[in-house]
């Protein structure tokens, strides 16, 4: 079920999408040079699962932690959410930011496990 999202929250998430990048599952899954992992979304939706290999640093608090986390600008990050919205919007404050390789997934956690794709669940 995809949430409905309110249409000034959209047109904000669609000029994030116009300054930003994008990559698909399938994109990322053959993705063979190093790049970090991290999933913004909120600490209630990490706990119940998220990718494996990826590190969680929410949207709220992102610009704050971001530079502790990922020192070097030029390192390739890949954000994810649950739809791909926040992710996006986190993506063009990164490049604000001065990070040069900032990806988005597309589709976000959601569209992961309707893959079926693997997720680790903290125990």
């Amino acid at each position: 079920m995809t949430a409905q999202h309110a249409p000034g929250f959209i047109a904000l998430v669609n000029l994030a999408k116009a300054e930003i990048n994008e990559i698909t599952i399938a994109e990322l899954q053959q993705h063979n040079q190093p790049y970090v992992l991290l999933d913004v979304r909120e600490d209630h939706e990490w706990v119940k699962g998220h990718l494996p290999e990826a590190m969680h640093l929410g949207k709220g608090i992102i610009e704050r932690d971001i530079e502790q986390m990922v020192q070097d600008k030029k390192q390739k990050i890949v954000l994810y959410c649950g739809g791909g919205y926040r992710s996006a919007l986190a993506a063009q404050t990164l490049q604000h930011m001065g990070y040069q390789q900032v990806l988005s997934l597309a589709g976000g956690y959601r569209a992961w496990t309707e893959q079926g794709l693997a997720v680790d669940v903290p125990v």
